[in-house]
């Protein structure tokens, strides 16, 4: 201990005008270290269990008047020190208490720039700090990252900084990504059979981070210049014409996003991580009292196409009372009016005739039922305080905001602007056509969920939605948190019969592979994406799918590989929930039971029928006691699940 003191006291005292510094600092566990330079560059590498797994990231800053920072710097003072937190989430994802536990280094330069490290058992992270006077212009920020040698990539390829994020991964070696492999965050590595997922934390007034290759072996940052000049198309796609030799303006005194590197030895690990929630900002809302997460009810996807009843389904005011009568007889917390309740182009203050929202929320909330509003962002931006204002004099209780499809320094503060008014007229936030969550729901809990993934409305019009599509979206877009995928396909049908359609759609794998998905995946505003006439004849599978929970108190991943399979446990109270998933090919896993704590238990259990591999809808409910002491073999059919419900007797 005198020793370490010595050692601090030392690095505190260090004259200002030492140039160069090598730094390590280690997790709490000692597994993983980085070493870092500040000399003429600031360079730090990682090592896991004494292994080399991150080679090199290169790191700086340009400024408009192209001041760099990062080069030759001289460092003023470092500090050293420790984070030993308890985080309790207003809305948990995936744990009600949250252990906030890392070794952290601040090293502070002469410029006025400044680097803070932050080391976990899970993973690291690092941001910039400056302390300058007035408005900065931030021409580049450099990012650099060299992995070893026969590193692969679950990589995102994207073809533009216009998109909605959503992507497929496709398994990639480094030396094939080029500086035209344009990728989203977050990316998934494997180097040597650990695994790094980078993504980032807490982006405020700046741009999202994107990388590609850099013809050297290496991957490189890129960001979304600001925009200068836009083009709105149609009512939706506001398109950045030109931009500006920069990539933000902003304060000269503040912090920036964390690059955050998930580290993880095995892919169950991958999916434990709440680094990026631990990195994010805290809660910026007094109040959270009002915010109620839940399930919804949801007409897009099915194209309110309803049957069985005496008047004409459509858009109106007729139907969407139907569906909330559906969500109040299961439990459904909401309903979703989206895209047609106002006028295609026209205000988001005005309904079409056929729709009374007003009406609509009365009913509602005889039947304790809130309705979710869809909106395009830019319809929205251009009357917001006035719309937000209206919506919670009628009563609504959400708003689904969509198509931002950008994350330049413009579109990022959008949302925190819209996410901020919201919560002062107690609305939900849902983000559609959006960049990947950064941590977001930590610092406004309104914002329970967004896309920013390629999520099962894509069954509408391809085949890109398969089981193995579904069993890798767990260890990458999912471990950077919530993801509004929108699962609950009725039709389902096996590769052979799998057919797109727009308005009666199906999905890939079996159906209890679907009722899995909603153990699986995380999103504390969950849909029900399917019609509810066709719900209502299945009603055995609805009530289980009504009864899993979107918010929970703990997760255990038992078995996983990414693109293969997973099977993982989450706790509610005291009732488990066992969700297990495949890709198409069929597998026997074994579910031991020894998580459970002392006691008796009765098992729900919903399993692929004997002959799923033909027809996708076949499936088997079972019930019978257990205890921790007893093994499971699980058998599911190619694109299968198993889905349970364990109680205490």
């Amino acid at each position: 201990m005198k020793i370490k003191y010595l050692y601090l006291l030392f690095v505190l005292m260090l004259p200002s005008h030492v140039i160069a510094g090598d730094y390590k600092v280690s997790s709490p566990d000692g597994r993983l270290v980085l070493t870092i330079n500040a000399g003429t560059e600031i360079l730090w590498k990682a090592s896991y269990d004494g292994k080399e797994i991150i080679s090199s990231v290169k790191l700086g800053m340009i400024l408009g008047d192209n001041k760099r920072f990062g080069e030759n710097e001289r460092i003023k003072r470092s500090i050293t020190g420790k984070i030993d937190n308890i985080l309790e989430p207003v809305v948990a994802v995936k744990h009600s208490v949250i252990p906030d536990q890392c070794n952290t280094l601040h090293i502070i330069f002469r410029s006025g720039f400044a680097v803070q490290f932050r080391v976990y058992n899970d993973g690291a992270g690092y941001r910039f700090e400056t302390s300058l006077k007035n408005e900065i212009t931030v021409k580049e920020e450099i990012f650099s990252l060299a992995m070893p040698p026969g590193t692969h990539a679950w990589y995102p390829l994207e073809e533009s900084f216009m998109s909605h994020n959503e992507r497929s991964y496709i398994y990639s070696t480094l030396d094939t990504i080029t500086p035209h492999h344009l990728a989203s965050l977050p990316v998934l590595f494997n180097t040597g059979g650990t695994n790094i997922l980078l993504t980032e934390a807490d982006i405020e007034d700046y741009p999202g981070l994107w990388i590609t290759g850099d013809e050297k072996g290496k991957l490189k940052g890129v960001h979304p210049g600001y925009p200068e000049t836009e083009k709105l198309e149609g009512d939706r796609n506001l398109f950045v014409t030109s931009v500006r030799d920069y990539i933000a303006v902003t304060r000269g005194t503040r912090s920036y996003p964390w690059r955050v590197f998930v580290v993880a030895p095995t892919d169950r690990q991958l999916v434990e991580s709440e680094l990026v929630y631990k990195l994010a900002a805290p809660v910026r809302l007094t109040d959270t009292r009002w915010i109620k997460p839940g399930k919804v009810a949801w007409d897009w996807w099915n194209a309110t196409n309803i049957y069985g009843v005496d008047f004409r389904s459509g858009i109106n005011t007729e139907t969407y009372k139907y569906y909330i009568d559906f969500a109040a007889k299961n439990g459904l917390e909401y309903i979703i009016l989206d895209e047609g309740w106002y006028r295609i182009g026209g205000s988001v203050l005005e309904s079409v005739p056929e729709i009374d929202v007003e009406e609509l929320c009365r009913y509602g909330k005889e039947k304790n039922v809130g309705i979710i509003l869809w909106v395009v962002f830019k319809t929205l931006w251009d009357d917001m305080d006035k719309a937000f204002d209206l919506y919670e004099r009628w009563g609504v209780k959400g708003v689904k905001i969509d198509f931002m499809q950008r994350d330049d320094q413009k579109m990022v503060n959008f949302y925190h602007e819209a996410a901020r008014k919201a919560a002062e007229h107690h609305l939900l936030v849902d983000f559609h056509g959006s960049y990947k969550p950064d941590g977001f729901g930590r610092t406004y809990p309104n914002a329970l969920t967004r896309e920013g993934v390629k999520g099962m409305e894509n069954n509408k019009w391809s085949r890109d939605i398969t089981p193995e599509h579904d069993v890798i979206l767990p260890f990458t877009r999912m471990v950077a948190g919530p993801m509004d995928y929108t699962p609950g396909a009725m039709i389902n049908k096996d590769v052979v019969n799998f057919n797109p359609q727009f308005t009666r759609p199906e999905s890939q794998g079996t159906r209890v592979h679907q009722m899995a998905l909603y153990i699986v995946f995380e999103s504390p505003l969950q849909m029900l994406s399917d019609s509810p006439s066709n719900y209502m004849k299945e009603q055995e599978c609805t009530d289980f799918i009504a009864g899993v929970p979107v918010v929970w108190d703990d997760l255990k991943v038992l078995d996983a590989r990414v693109g293969d399979y997973i099977l993982l446990a989450r706790r509610s109270g005291q009732n488990w929930f066992v969700g297990g998933l495949t890709d198409w090919e069929s597998r026997q896993m074994e579910l031991d039971l020894s998580f459970l704590p002392a006691g008796e238990y009765m098992i729900d259990v919903f399993q692929d029928g004997i002959n799923a591999d033909k027809h996708a809808q076949d499936y088997k409910h079972l019930k019978y006691n257990v205890s921790p002491a007893d093994k499971i073999i699980l058998k599911l059919a190619p694109g299968g699940g198993w889905a349970a419900k364990i109680s205490p007797r």
